[in-house]
């Protein structure tokens, strides 16, 4: 394995892994945690997402008798995330501009690895640790969604896949995802336009009714997708419009999906020519639930404790977004999210400063040391 964690870090992003496509990148940790002692074995989680490889579970003895804790992060990154070619400047790492970085999430899996690694090497003692590493994470969740429980043992742990360093996230919320397909009635735009009623305009219509934007301090709503028409000279006969609500509030989040809904069932009441109905087919999926630790949760001392230790800010913070942290208390664990110090993600613009590349994996070895010694 690399001298630093500089190095260690840089193998990794060099390595392709967009969503689906993480096996050579699996395949290369899979030889590192081996190496430091782990066993490590895949799931079968690729056979309903599509990808090439399993999630990834390693587990370390110890050498201390107590229920192992579980540290977590993802394989995937987002395009563009092929043939990453990183830049070492004086203060932190970037990518040359033409492609994402993959700190998100690679970062996270460095100061892992680099942790568990340098307590090895200091022959420290330490609790069981589990280590899962998941699949497509970035397009849905897709391999948290589909872990096995049956191979983990923790109750408590953390993900690392947020940005600053010492600051842990304790509250996320549930998303609905919403598809409409409107249905209008298609004819020749020159010729006989008084045919047809246009899915489009109906759907442009119904959009002008709902919420949109920050709803309350708790909820938000966004359209995100809008897909119709064949060409310019014919009323359009459907149109797919693609939704999200977000709330920390379920009661709030199934009043702002029923609103949204009533407002395109209520426009394509007022389109019909002949015999011929608008109509609407919704189809609504909760992609995730919400989750918030309690205050005096045993995790949240943890990492209190641990960013005091290496001289760090410590800080709580309720995010807008969705991880596969919201997958796993939803079945039962008790886990934040933690930052490892990566920067402008999902843009070519991204970069971590060294000194949280380096801050990260002291972070994660005190948060082993402090449950190892409770």
């Amino acid at each position: 394995m690399e001298s630093t964690i500089i190095d260690y870090f840089v193998s990794l992003i060099t390595i392709d892994s967009e969503s689906k496509e993480e096996k050579d990148f699996a395949l290369k940790l899979e030889k590192d945690l081996k190496e430091l002692g782990a066993t490590v074995r895949f799931d079968n989680a690729n056979e309903n997402t599509g990808g090439n490889i399993g999630n990834l579970y390693a587990y370390f003895a110890g050498n201390i008798k107590k229920e192992p804790i579980l540290l977590c992060a993802h394989m995937d990154t987002v395009s563009p995330g092929k043939c990453i070619k990183p830049k070492i400047l004086e203060d932190r790492i970037t990518s040359d501009g033409t492609t994402i970085l993959g700190s998100d999430d690679k970062s996270g899996i460095a100061q892992i690895i680099w942790a568990i690694k340098e307590l090895q090497e200091n022959k420290e003692e330490y609790a069981p640790i589990e280590v899962l590493f998941t699949i497509s994470e970035e397009i849905g969740l897709l391999g948290a969604k589909q872990v096995d429980y049956s191979l983990i043992q923790s109750k408590i742990g953390f993900a690392l896949d947020t940005h600053n360093v010492g600051e842990i996230t304790i509250g996320a919320p549930s998303q609905n995802s919403i598809v409409y397909t409107v249905h209008g009635k298609e004819s020749h735009a020159g010729v006989n336009p008084e045919d047809g009623l246009n899915a489009i305009k109906i759907a442009s219509e119904a959009i002008t009714l709902m919420p949109m934007g920050r709803i309350d301090k708790e909820t938000t709503c966004n359209v995100g997708v809008i897909e119709g028409g064949k060409a310019t000279n014919i009323v359009p006969n459907k149109v797919i419009v693609k939704v999200e609500v977000r709330s920390h509030n379920d009661e709030k989040l199934k009043r702002i999906t029923d609103e949204i809904s009533q407002a395109f069932l209520k426009t394509v009441k007022k389109y019909k020519i002949g015999k011929f109905q608008a109509k609407v087919d919704i189809q609504v999926e909760q992609e995730y639930k919400s989750f918030h630790l309690d205050e005096d949760s045993l995790v949240i001392k943890l990492a209190e404790k641990a960013s005091d230790k290496i001289g760090i800010p410590f800080k709580k913070v309720i995010t807008g977004g969705g991880s596969d942290v919201n997958i796993f208390n939803k079945n039962g664990f008790e886990m934040p999210i933690a930052g490892t110090g990566m920067m402008n993600v999902h843009t070519v613009d991204e970069f971590i400063l060294i000194k949280d590349l380096e801050n990260g994996a002291r972070w994660v070895k005190e948060i082993i040391r402090n449950y190892s010694q409770m």
